[in-house]
């Protein structure tokens, strides 16, 4: 953000990210559903590089409870395995050629218990992010009119714009969690 100009579609676009940040956080959340993005944070160890499991193999959701992993070199399939099962995402993988299947079993409700305080931190993270994103902006307004750049009026006006954007970011994130929650505890 510039120190010496306002622009609110600036703030906006980083509050924005952080709600997007949020919705992949959920996203990589278990909750007993097939979802091929349970697999976007494994790394494999192959060429004598970690490459994600994404630049290796095609991650398909052929049934709610099911993820099939069809790698493309067949020389890498045990190193893929194995990066699945370091990865702990609580799943077993079924080696079957070149495809590997993972069965997902339902959350117990404990474990629903435990995704939705996960959610919630998550959630709470992304709030906090948004509410800095506002206290940056309030501040520059403040340097602004204390700078002779911006009047007093329009100072409070954007301050007010600021603070309704910040709100309605608040409510989205408020929104896509409790979407999650709902997701979570219909397993």
């Amino acid at each position: 953000m510039s120190l010496t100009t306002f622009d609110l579609s600036e703030i906006e676009t980083r509050m924005r990210a952080s709600l997007e940040a949020l919705k992949r956080e959920l996203a990589g959340l278990r909750t007993g559903r097939a979802s091929a993005h349970l697999l976007d944070p494994v790394q494999v160890n192959v060429y004598g590089s970690r490459m994600p499991l994404v630049q290796l193999a095609t991650v398909s959701v052929p049934e709610p409870r099911m993820i099939t992993v069809t790698i493309w070199d067949k020389s890498n399939v045990h190193a893929v395995e194995k990066a699945i099962r370091e990865a702990n995402l609580g799943v077993n993988p079924i080696l079957d050629g070149t495809t590997i299947r993972l069965p997902i079993p339902a959350p117990t409700a404990e474990r629903r218990q435990e995704l939705a305080k996960q959610a919630h931190k998550y959630a709470e993270t992304h709030r906090v992010a948004v509410r800095n994103v506002r206290r940056d902006g309030m501040e520059l307004l403040k340097k602004l009119e204390k700078d002779g750049k911006m009047s007093e009026d329009e100072q409070h006006k954007n301050s007010t714009k600021v603070q309704e954007l910040t709100d309605k970011l608040v409510k989205e994130i408020d929104q896509t969690l409790a979407a999650k929650e709902a997701e979570i505890q219909k397993v």
